[in-house]
């Protein structure tokens, strides 16, 4: 590593972690209703939205009344994006005279984007329209995001109120988080990559001759304001095929800075913002010092991974630059090992540089991030809930060891919470385990691969980890576009998305009916150290005892074959 990648590496946590605080506080009091610097501005719009729709904001849903309301909304999205990519051909926007898309890469795409995971098996610029893209896509990649963060609202509702028996208005927690916080966020940020030179035009592809005389097509489009969002809502779908590897999409160092610190950002704040909602900012220092450790702790293992040499290879001074196999030399190894690192900690598919050209381990570590669930730091609302989730399951572990009632907060832990929790845990395994057997065990599936023995299956393992976590990263040597494999992930990302809001909702309703237990001295602190290592533990036992057998077929087997020159 040289000094500038160690430059690059402070100023990314400076610019996640600094702003985290009071992003949080602003978020907290925007969604609830109090009066921000944006008030005044937004207020105004936020009440036309209200009456143009028929909502009331004074009333308030129950957890299945809220559930419904998510539901309904995801169908009628879901259908409404089908419909566009289906017949793109016949709408407007098309300079390309692009036609629709072949019906079970549809489906999959319009899952995909509904569900957050903006998996894509199609190159953008020569897939989809202007209107497709916007529209269809873009309008998704503000509300998804929006739906996990409004669904954490609620789990947060749940566990500081009191016996109550409602947990907010979802119509009303979408309005005031897209208004309040993506808008203004994406448009600074939009702003920021048209300056370094991303483009935002309505005009057709520009035809252009190379040196050599041939033909070329320069796709242009309105590509910094849909990345922004993509960013920013951890939704990771590219504007363009390679994603933001594509020069126009990430064009210079800085470009690459503020998208990679715009993926974490959200997260790093919702962590505060938990903390203002249960009164206790103590619990916010807890989970953001365990999401470090798991983030830093994966870090170094894939930048470790990364600059060791090839054994296979004529020994170079890799220890300086890296492997550059499949990486932007634009960026290098240090901040391509980063984006691959943060991306899969949160919720964001997008790439800089080609995860199938990672060394073993240093594909292993984003592997490992999305099979934990994408709870370090993870996507907008849906990684904090994760890690709620197994905030609980550590509690309940404790007071198992200490022979208490497991409570969190003053809420107790019963049966029906514990059942709900046990089958939060079985989403992934089935997800990406059963499926991914599915997949592998199949003659023409398992021909996806592009190639042999343990690489080939850890392209299978990596894809249907992705589907499931919602991430949409992927091992560039998987030939996702089939039938199979289009429904399958489809399933996969509808099953990561909603066996994990339906639970948190059903949670959320029951500790918020709860009354509160006060906290004694004989309570289980869940602020310090002791319990940060306990968080700690129970997420990568969890994790580790669900998946180490599939990890040990994949890019371990292929590690060691590494070492032995095969």
């Amino acid at each position: 590593m040289q000094i500038h990648d160690v430059l690059l590496l402070l100023s990314f946590f400076a610019l996640v972690l600094l702003p985290a605080p009071f992003l949080g506080r602003y978020l907290y009091r925007a969604i609830e209703g109090e009066k921000t610097w944006l008030s005044g501005l937004l207020r105004p719009v936020e009440r036309l939205c209200y009456r143009s729709c028929g909502i009331d904001p004074a009333i308030e849903q129950d957890w299945k009344s809220y559930a419904l309301a998510v539901l309904t909304l995801t169908l009628i999205s879901l259908v409404s994006l089908f419909g566009i990519l289906l017949l793109q051909g016949h709408l407007p926007l098309n300079p390309q005279k692009l036609p629709g898309l072949e019906w079970t890469l549809a489906f999959n795409t319009a899952v995909s984007f509904v569900t957050n995971t903006n998996w894509q098996a199609y190159s953008g610029e020569v897939s989809l329209s202007y209107f497709s893209q916007m529209v269809g896509l873009g309008v998704q990649n503000f509300v998804s995001p929006a739906v996990g963060l409004a669904v954490l609202l609620v789990f947060c509702r749940g566990i500081a109120r009191r016996s109550s028996h409602s947990v907010g208005n979802l119509w009303v927690d979408l309005t005031r988080i897209i208004l309040y916080g993506f808008i203004p966020l994406c448009l600074v940020l939009a702003l920021l990559l048209v300056w370094q030179g991303v483009p935002q035009s309505f005009d057709a592809y520009v035809q252009a001759k190379t040196l050599m005389g041939a033909d070329q097509n320069i796709p242009l489009g309105p590509a910094a304001s849909q990345i922004a969002i993509k960013q920013l809502g951890t939704n990771g779908g590219g504007f363009f095929g390679v994603n933001s590897a594509h020069p126009f999409e990430n064009p210079t160092a800085w470009s690459n800075l503020f998208e990679l610190a715009s993926i974490l950002l959200i997260p790093a704040a919702l962590l505060f913002t938990f903390g203002h909602y249960v009164k206790d900012l103590r619990q916010s220092r807890a989970l953001l010092a365990c999401v470090l450790l798991l983030f830093c702790a994966g870090l170094g293992v894939a930048l470790y991974a990364e600059y060791q040499p090839n054994p296979a290879l004529v020994q170079l001074p890799i220890e300086q630059i890296g492997s550059l196999e499949g990486k932007e030399s634009r960026f290098g190894t240090t901040a391509s090992t980063l984006w691959a690192v943060a991306t899969t900690a949160a919720s964001n598919g997008s790439v800089n540089a080609m995860h199938d050209s990672f060394s073993a381990l240093g594909g292993l570590v984003p592997m490992a991030n999305m099979m934990l669930g994408e709870v370090v730091f993870g996507g907008v609302g849906a990684g904090l809930y994760g890690m709620l989730l197994f905030v609980l399951i550590a509690v309940f572990l404790a007071g198992l060891m200490i022979g208490r009632t497991p409570e969190y907060l003053g809420k107790k832990l019963e049966a029906r919470e514990v059942r709900l929790l046990v089958f939060t845990l079985l989403v992934m395994p089935v997800g990406v385990l059963v499926f991914a057997a599915l997949a592998s065990s199949l003659p023409g599936p398992a021909n996806a691969a592009g190639n042999p023995g343990a690489h080939g299956f850890s392209q299978i393992l990596y894809a249907y980890t992705s589907g499931t976590a919602n991430n949409g990263s992927a091992f560039a040597g998987f030939g996702a576009d089939t039938p199979f494999h289009n429904l399958l992930i489809g399933l996969a990302m509808l099953l990561g998305r909603f066996g994990y809001i339906l639970p948190v909702l059903a949670i959320a309703g029951s500790l918020a009916a709860k009354q509160r237990v006060p906290v004694g001295s004989n309570s289980f602190p869940t602020h310090g150290p002791l319990f940060v290592i306990l968080l700690t533990l129970t997420i990568l036992l969890v994790g580790g005892l669900t998946f180490l057998p599939a990890l040990a077929l994949g890019p371990i087997a292929e590690h060691f074959n590494l070492i032995q020159g095969f």
